[in-house]
């Protein structure tokens, strides 16, 4: 599906399935579960699902003649932490607007972390406060006029590569990749349970996974606590992707699955359940999930486990998306693990 798109490749190739074993076993050993681990997928300052899509960006990025990448997340974004390391890798400048969307006050939290990582590797790092929203963000638009300003050639990438026309191909490209790997394996997953916040990787996945009719197997479980907001973002993306790709088949709302029940008590603030769960799964898997991201889709995941949401004998694909550098702006809530 992605033959005639071009890719500049940012990670090591197809990433991992491994079964949990121990995590399965604990629920009841109803349902088998598996990761996919693209926490795994780079040696570019850990890696993670940001890479996938910005493989299709960067072709596009170069071509423009530009010479700074200019995007916008929250202070702890993996995202922009991901931008930092792919300009730093093609010889980029960086402008990274930070903007406050979590209500947290961890006495560390904006100089460890995603952003400390984003410094270390050049980054102009531009701190404001400003609340979360996963649209179009004015101090991005502000960045972007204010690199050309100053006699720069700026590329934006909106939060989460997102609403970039190529920002669904990476995840389109996922699904191909678990295909081919469920052939090898002998058997297709049932479900795949995937952490929503600006909608892309979802969105990717609803596009990729229509091809075989599995559009909605791919269970989103919502992080951002603005669920009717991120499933519109999710289902205008997968109808963008659809349409680039030549999918050949109309997706509507009813496509895009979206569990809401996880993302309380707002965005980036874990509740004592999402704790909870990241400690379950680093304690029975060594698997580490963040208070973001992963643990709130492992904590709807390992939930739907206990409440039979998946037919027994299920085989659950978890898209693990990486995010663990995020831990340390929480060292407060894991100072005794």
């Amino acid at each position: 599906m992605l033959e005639k798109f071009a890719r500049y490749p940012l990670t090591f190739g197809p990433t991992p399935i491994e079964k949990l074993e121990r995590l399965g076993a604990h629920l009841g050993g109803k349902v088998e579960l598996y990761a996919k681990r693209e926490d795994c997928n780079s040696g570019l300052a850990f890696g993670g699902n940001k890479l996938r899509k910005l493989e299709y960006i960067v072709p596009d990025a170069i071509a423009s003649n530009a010479d700074t990448l200019v995007s916008i997340g929250g202070v702890q974004s993996n995202h922009t932490r991901m931008v930092a390391a792919v300009a730093a890798k093609i010889g980029m400048k960086c402008r990274l607007v930070q903007e406050s969307w979590v209500p947290h006050e961890d006495a560390v939290y904006d100089r460890v972390g995603n952003i400390q990582l984003s410094r270390i590797m050049g980054a102009d790092v531009q701190l404001v406060d400003e609340g979360f929203d996963i649209g179009i963000r004015q101090s991005w638009e502000d960045a972007i006029a204010d690199v050309k300003a100053k006699g720069g050639k700026p590329y934006a990438i909106p939060a989460g590569a997102s609403v970039h026309k190529f920002g669904g191909l990476g995840y389109v490209g996922f699904a191909e990749e678990v295909r081919a790997q469920e052939k090898e394996l002998g058997f297709s997953f049932d479900y795949v349970v995937v952490c929503t916040v600006t909608g892309s990787t979802h969105a990717g996945m609803l596009v990729g996974f229509a091809k075989d009719g599995r559009e909605r197997k791919v269970i989103g479980i919502d992080a951002s606590f603005t669920p009717a907001q991120t499933k519109a973002q999710v289902l205008k993306i997968a109808r963008d992707t659809a349409d680039l790709v030549e999918l050949g088949k109309d997706l509507g709302a009813d496509d895009v699955v979206l569990v809401e029940d996880y993302a309380y008590p707002v965005y980036g603030v874990p509740s004592e359940e999402t704790k909870e769960a990241i400690r379950l799964c680093a304690r029975l898997e060594g698997m580490i999930t963040d208070p973001v991201y992963e643990g709130k889709s492992m904590q709807g995941m390992i939930d739907l486990v206990k409440k039979g949401y998946f037919p027994e004998g299920s085989k659950v694909l978890y898209a693990h998306l990486g995010g663990a550098p995020a831990l340390s702006g929480y060292g407060y809530a894991f100072r005794n693990g």
